[in-house]
């Protein structure tokens, strides 16, 4: 007969090895998942209740992806779209309750997609009634500056899109768009500024007003004056302004039918050193100590294909890259992405380089197919350089970005026509938010569902995570941890057939379906995560 033995150790001290034993096992948690879908077939960000994989006696392909919360990557900036006057007209011409909640499905994070990352135009851009200013010509001291251009209102005869529609609110304009925009409750959001053209009084070599040519250099001084005195009238008004770009689309200033201005790398140094850096400095915009605290300053704003040719002039001077806090860039033209893989070597070149700045993907858009403004994101769409489907250029070109070091991303005007309009320009873009300005109908595009996949559930300071998957044709994912330890995983299938996913995080594997040609946000939460 076996017999215990008397024990060695004190029972007490047994006790104390075993609650410590369990209390360093790993424990399973309970993680609450939610599935939100958009697809071809008509789902809008549709909360997938029962989502499990069903038998079927097609053989469906099985993926499996894991999550590492403890494997962070970049901070997130945020997700959003542009305030335009264009988009301002919009809304000037539907009943105010209307106008709420449009606003309300932008930028609430609980009733909306929660736009957390904006950008707006420092005087006219290609989505203005009309070119504009804020100081009288040749006004070198400055003392006419001001920016009632963008809080006056509009006449309804500013160009012929315009007239003969009535508007509601006449005296809506660019910066009450915006001021509403933050009394929506839960409203969380930043803006970058960017200059589509100085003053042509400052300019030589237009083609037409404030068109294309180049700032005098004798006028850089009171050019960087300019964008500074911009930065303090905004935040009068309680528009606190996030960053800058010295221009838009720099490169771009030879065959533009919009307001441009070339600066070539060269001229973009010298302006940012000796002129707009220091200027931002001594009005107490930019902190030198600490780039984070203060305005930023964006280089480039203009396609990634070629971004890192442009920035390493500024970056690899020192006097000027101490006012830069990072790189701006767009994607345009749309068709070339897929077959340059997204750019991504162009992005972990940038990454790599340069591993102290920021990056954020700063415009974007497509042109509008007016007949079919929803079902055009679906399909081949085409622009000067060839076709691609808009839907998944977008998904893949966000998901690439992010996974490659980007921290954020903004589309260009979040609302506009169902004509894509006003622009007097006949450059017709399409929108997250088009609005019929005489029947009030307002239609959400599948963009406004694409991007909410992202500013709904990746919120400012959440980080990248490692995800880990095996690579499949048609299939691309990133992850993310919000700063209340929720988890977020975006998966997008490009191909025609569902997919099985098996997705696992610590001890438990949650199992779901992909449909064919959707994107989804799985939403992980547990008992500990804050609301």
């Amino acid at each position: 007969m076996f017999r215990l033995s008397k024990p060695t150790i004190p029972i007490l001290q047994i006790l104390t090895i075993l609650c410590l034993i369990y209390s360093c096992s790993p424990k399973k948690t309970d993680y609450v998942v939610a599935v939100y879908q958009t697809s071809q077939s008509g789902d809008n960000l549709k909360l997938i209740t029962k989502n499990q994989p069903t038998p079927t006696s097609e053989k469906i392909k099985k993926v499996s992806l894991q999550v590492n919360p403890d494997l962070k990557f970049q901070e997130y900036v945020g997700f959003g779209a542009s305030f335009t006057e264009s988009s301002a007209w919009n809304l000037a011409t539907i009943p105010k309750t209307l106008r709420k909640d449009v606003l309300t499905r932008l930028f609430s994070p609980t009733a909306g997609a929660g736009f957390s990352l904006t950008r707006t135009h420092i005087n006219s851009s290609d989505y203005s009634n009309k070119h504009y200013t804020y100081v009288d010509s040749g006004d070198t001291s400055l003392s006419s500056f001001s920016i009632n251009e963008d809080m006056k209102g509009f006449t309804g005869e500013e160009n012929d899109q315009v007239i003969g529609i009535k508007l509601i609110t006449p005296n809506y304009d660019l910066i009450p768009m915006i001021l509403e925009a933050k009394s929506i409750k839960g409203a969380d959001f930043n803006i970058i500024a960017s200059p589509w053209s100085p003053p042509s009084w400052m300019k030589s070599g237009e083609t037409s007003e404030m068109t294309n040519g180049s700032l005098l250099p004798e006028y850089y001084g009171v050019w960087a004056k300019y964008l500074s005195k911009y930065v303090s009238a905004y935040a009068e008004q309680g528009v606190d302004l996030w960053g800058i770009t010295p221009q838009n689309e720099p490169l771009h200033a030879h065959n533009a039918r919009w307001d441009s201005n070339g600066f070539t790398a060269e001229q973009g140094r010298d302006f940012l050193r000796d002129y707009l850096g220091p200027q931002l400095v001594a009005d107490d915009h930019l902190n030198l100590d600490d780039l984070d605290a203060g305005l930023r300053v964006l280089l480039y704003d203009h396609n990634k294909s070629t971004m890192n040719n442009y920035v390493n002039t500024t970056y690899n001077d020192v006097e000027a890259a101490k006012y830069a806090w990072g790189t701006g860039f767009h994607w345009y033209a749309n068709s070339e992405l897929e077959e340059n893989n997204w750019y991504q070597k162009s992005l972990d070149t940038l990454r790599t380089s340069w591993p102290n700045k920021g990056m954020i993907h700063t415009e974007s858009s497509i042109d509008i197919d007016a007949k079919d403004p929803v079902g055009q994101y679906w399909r081949e769409s085409t622009d000067y350089a060839g076709t691609f489907v808009p839907f998944d250029t977008y998904a893949y070109d966000i998901i690439t970005d992010l996974n490659h070091g980007v921290q954020g991303y903004i589309e260009w005007c979040m609302i506009l026509s169902d004509k894509g309009q006003p622009n007097p320009y006949d450059n017709f873009n399409s929108a997250p938010v088009l609005i019929n300005p005489v029947t009030d109908k307002v239609i959400y595009t599948p963009l406004y569902y694409l991007l909410s996949h992202f500013s709904k559930f990746i919120r400012p300071g959440a980080h990248r995570i490692e995800l880990i998957g095996e690579e499949l044709e048609g299939l691309a994912y990133t992850a993310a941890i919000n700063t209340n330890g929720s988890i977020a995983v975006v998966v997008f299938n490009r191909t025609t057939t569902p997919l099985d996913l098996e997705l696992t995080l610590k001890s438990t594997t949650h199992k779901t379906q992909i449909a064919p040609r959707a994107l989804q946000t799985i939403n992980i939460t547990n008992s500990t995560t804050k609301k």
